[in-house]
């Protein structure tokens, strides 16, 4: 049974050349007009003889009922209509639809490594008491509920019947994620609402009525009388004095009624839900938070690599740009490397965009999957040049927000212009530099990253400018590479339909796009060279860029610090010779290097060097080998003895020649010296 392509114009709403893209397909494809209607037996047929591809998604839901009855069949589905059929330009978006096809005929990628949450009904309402206390009779049904009161209201009560565990608390701090809440507070009130049996002893012994129904004191009006002490007894829940204040649990779920968020993330983790003090916005949090009980597999979004990490060596700290840039705070540090807490990860993608090195990198899709799309488009798009398939742009977009604004574009603007070719991926903040120059070395004259759902589009900004420096550098003409922060369709509309194709490659490269990110950019920026306009040997970048020179003042001694804290191997020592050795190409500016010279003599700069220098090893510094001046035993760098001897030279210990002489010894020849000099009594001349 061979796979069958099923095309609909949808009530003949855009045209759809049939003998066009049916010329350039490698399966059966036809087009219908109504095939979610009067067509559907059709469709039906199609599955008897085999595997469909539908291009339409709003029907997906009615094509998949009418599958289900043949289970051994599979049917996938991509968006044509609103992609590229309703566009001003749709009459001239055949390239585009075939793009759209092929890339929709790619075989599945290999599937993502996941992980598993699990999440019981234990659920932790933190607020002030009426609101938490009202929410907790509600959910009690439905969870195993848990109160934190973190302040009092006059008209609060707690049940006479006590049916979930209710404290209270100053001072929370939540950490962890689904399944696994962990809340940690101080019991500053003097009654423990645990130990309390809400005999209401104490509210009827108390002169100043400061203590409520909430069964908590009131500081403001309590005078120290301490009648509710007396009146407690032997139950001991009401202590003034008490020092043992910390208290600690563990949750599933999490319902923060607190005006101001106890987390205060841009990601909050799932399971977290702060809904404020609007009860539509508490309601709705409160069921989500029900969807949320059970065993769940997420993809684990981002893979690490330590031995390329640069985040720090030797307690010296160089990048954290993945730390900094992180929205759901997944990402700590461990030492020479960081942590990625899979658990909090959501897979924005952008620790991956960030990091110079390609230690991090997105998963969900893999850089390689998706680079096989981009080649895909890029290459049927250009063999139906005839039929207008020039200066292709491709535009990534998220698979919610993105597609979202696409759609209403569509709807009610121009559409896409024909020669945009949507790609639609997890998050548009994990599309990186590595991406954008290989997909313009594959031959997209523009790349376009719309940044709808985007928390922050700072990081897209930067490698946008990264990338556009170096091709208006090499002399490739116009606007490469446009971040679109879109809040609705007009904007994009704008964005898209007044951008003027930018000069692309001549020749479009025959690579792939590879896991590792250095990789990725050398074949990208190679390609890109060769074909340039302006073939320039040096680039000049803006601070924060991933490539640059390193270079060394006269205060070098070669003691090596630097050697040893460089992660890529950029810096090396040479076996021959006292020499300082650069590899260009190697380099991250990730400043390690720098902070780690005790004598502050590295200097970094921002750089694209293009010819062969670039992948040699240059000299920065050599030195002659300063040789022991006893035995003539080489000791290692001249400067660096020279230094030890200028800093040494004022201090007590060293004030006679001899003993600044024994510095310039190596060790045995310093114990010698000492042995045949010193003129304290030896051990053999004394006698009993």
């Amino acid at each position: 049974m061979e796979r069958q392509l099923r095309l609909c114009d949808c009530n003949r709403s855009f045209a759809v050349d049939e003998k066009a893209l049916a010329a350039g397909s490698t399966v059966p494809l036809k087009v219908h007009h109504e095939l979610c209607r009067r067509e559907i037996g059709e469709f039906e047929s199609a599955l008897a003889c085999g595997d469909v591809l539908v291009g339409c998604t709003q029907e997906a839901a009615l094509f998949a009922e009418v599958a289900a009855e043949r289970p051994m069949m599979r049917i996938d589905f991509f968006n044509l209509r609103e992609n590229a059929g309703w566009s001003a330009e749709g009459q001239g978006a055949t390239p585009k639809m075939a793009a759209l096809i092929a890339a929709a005929m790619l075989p599945e990628p290999e599937p993502v490594a996941g992980v598993t949450l699990a999440a019981g009904n234990r659920l932790l309402i933190v607020g002030e008491a009426g609101a938490a206390l009202g929410w907790a009779e509600r959910l009690a049904v439905r969870f195993g509920v848990s109160v934190l009161l973190t302040g009092t209201s006059g008209d609060a009560e707690l049940p006479t019947e006590r049916r979930y565990p209710v404290w209270s608390g100053a001072g929370v701090t939540l950490s962890g994620h689904l399944g696994a809440f962990d809340a940690v507070w101080s019991q500053h009130n003097p009654i423990d609402l645990d130990l309390c049996v809400r005999c209401n002893a104490c509210i009827r012994a108390c002169p100043e009525g400061a203590i409520g129904w909430d069964y908590q004191v009131d500081a403001a009006r309590c005078r120290s009388h301490r009648a509710c002490v007396s009146a407690c007894g032997t139950v001991g829940a009401i202590d003034f004095a008490r020092t043992d204040t910390r208290r600690e649990g563990r949750f599933d779920l999490v319902l923060d009624l607190s005006p101001d968020p106890l987390i205060q993330r841009v990601s909050p983790p799932q399971g977290y839900a702060a809904p404020g003090r609007d009860p539509l916005d508490q309601a709705l949090a409160a069921q989500a938070l029900g969807d949320l009980i059970g065993e769940f597999e997420k993809p684990r979004y981002v893979a690490l690599d330590p031995k390329l990490c640069a985040h720090s060596r030797s307690r010296k700290i160089g990048c954290t740009a993945c730390i900094e840039s992180c929205s759901a705070e997944a990402i700590t540090s461990a030492g020479d490397t960081v942590r990625v807490d899979p658990y909090l990860c959501q897979g924005c993608g952008t620790c991956s965009t960030v990091c110079p090195t390609g230690a991090l990198a997105s998963q969900y899709p893999r850089v390689e999957d998706l680079g096989l799309r981009v080649k895909t488009v890029l290459t049927r798009y250009r063999e139906y040049g005839d039929a207008g398939g020039e200066a292709p742009a491709l535009l990534f977009h998220s698979a919610e927000a993105g597609r979202a604004l696409i759609e209403r574009l569509a709807r009610r603007g121009k559409g896409l212009p024909a020669r945009v070719i949507p790609l639609e991926t997890w998050s548009a903040d994990a599309v990186g530099l590595d991406l954008m120059l290989g997909s313009l070395a594959l031959g997209a004259c523009q790349v376009a990253v719309l940044a709808a759902g985007t928390h922050d589009a700072a990081p897209l900004r930067a490698q946008a400018a990264h990338a556009q420096a170096i091709l208006s550098g090499l002399g490739y003409g116009g606007e490469h590479v446009r971040v679109i922060d879109a809040g609705d369709w007009p904007e994009l509309e704008s964005a898209l339909w007044d951008w003027t194709p930018a000069q692309g490659v001549s020749r479009p490269a025959t690579f792939r796009l590879v896991a590792r990110k250095r990789d990725t950019l050398d074949l990208a920026l190679r390609h890109l060279h060769a074909l340039a306009p302006v073939p320039v040997v040096e680039i000049a970048l803006r601070a924060g860029a991933p490539f640059g020179a390193v270079a060394v003042s006269d205060a070098c001694t070669l003691c090596m610090a630097c050697v040893g804290t460089c992660p890529t191997g950029a810096l090396s020592a040479a076996t021959d010779a006292m020499r300082l050795g650069f590899l260009e190409k190697s380099c991250v500016q990730c400043g390690l290097c720098a902070n780690a010279c005790p004598e502050n003599a590295i200097a970094l700069t921002p750089r694209l060097l293009l010819d062969d220098a670039a992948r040699r090893v240059v000299p920065l510094k050599e030195a002659e080998i300063f040789h022991c001046v006893r035995c003539g035993a080489a000791m290692g760098a001249k400067p660096i003895i020279d230094t030890m001897l200028a800093r040494l030279a004022g201090h007590s210990m060293f004030a006679a020649e001899a003993q600044r002489r024994r510095l310039q010894m190596c060790a045995d020849c310093r114990v010698i010296d000492l042995m045949e000099n010193e003129n304290g009594t030896k051990a053999w001349d004394m006698t009993e």
